[in-house]
């Protein structure tokens, strides 16, 4: 049995995985959903203020620690491909599956703000103007959303090339958003790369409440 460890992405936390998890429980495995630091309902401003991309990176492999995971499938979704990529690279050989759900796939030296489209930052910068930290979540969305730390989304991410060690890696790709969506260039980069295997899904970015069946079944794909 798999243990999955599934990170949220942006202003999200792990109840962003809720309608999944159970899925994947009653499939018969093993599964942990995060918050990351700053996107807690009690995270203070200093706390938004101080967090960054290897604050993130670092949560996951904390958790690696505490729970002394030795064989995970990690799943990140949206802003959090940043973070699975950051955090596998320095997992030291944990991490058995990575799954970008929708997701950013990294190259070294860049971050968040370099690989998403102008929409994306529009919105960053747009949402960090009342303090320069904190992103205040767009409008539309569910209410547990938190402002994301400004920081996380600017740093460049740094990887050593262990990423390619790691036997499965994939990337989900969800189509039903394409007049905004910062991902089908990466789609068809991955679609070319005999590295990787590439999934397409019929919905909009929030897979994980529009098609929990779907995401779940891929995820336990064999």
């Amino acid at each position: 049995m798999a243990t999955f460890v599934l990170v949220p992405g942006a202003w999200k936390g792990s109840w962003s995985f809720e309608a999944v998890v159970p899925l994947l429980e009653r499939a018969g495995h093993t599964v942990h959903a995060l918050t990351l630091t700053g996107l807690g309902p009690d995270d203070d401003n200093a706390t938004v203020a101080t967090a960054n991309l290897d604050t993130h990176a670092d949560d996951v492999l904390r958790h690696l620690d505490r729970n002394h995971i030795t064989d995970a499938t990690l799943v990140g979704h949206s802003y959090a491909g940043m973070v699975v990529a950051a955090a596998a690279d320095r997992a030291g050989g944990r991490i058995s599956r990575l799954v970008h759900l929708d997701a950013y796939v990294p190259r070294d030296g860049e971050s968040c703000w370099s690989a998403t489209n102008e929409h994306f930052r529009e919105v960053f910068a747009t949402g960090a103007a009342a303090t320069g930290y904190a992103v205040r979540p767009p409008g539309g969305g569910d209410p547990r959303r938190r402002p994301h730390p400004f920081a996380s989304f600017l740093q460049t991410i740094r990887l050593t090339g262990t990423l390619a060690a790691i036997p499965r890696r994939e990337f989900i790709y969800c189509s039903g958003w394409e007049d905004r969506t910062p991902f089908a260039e990466l789609r068809t980069r991955l679609q070319a790369d005999p590295e990787w295997q590439v999934h397409d899904l019929p919905t909009g970015h929030d897979a994980m409440h529009e098609a929990p069946e779907a995401v779940a079944a891929l995820l336990l794909g064999d």
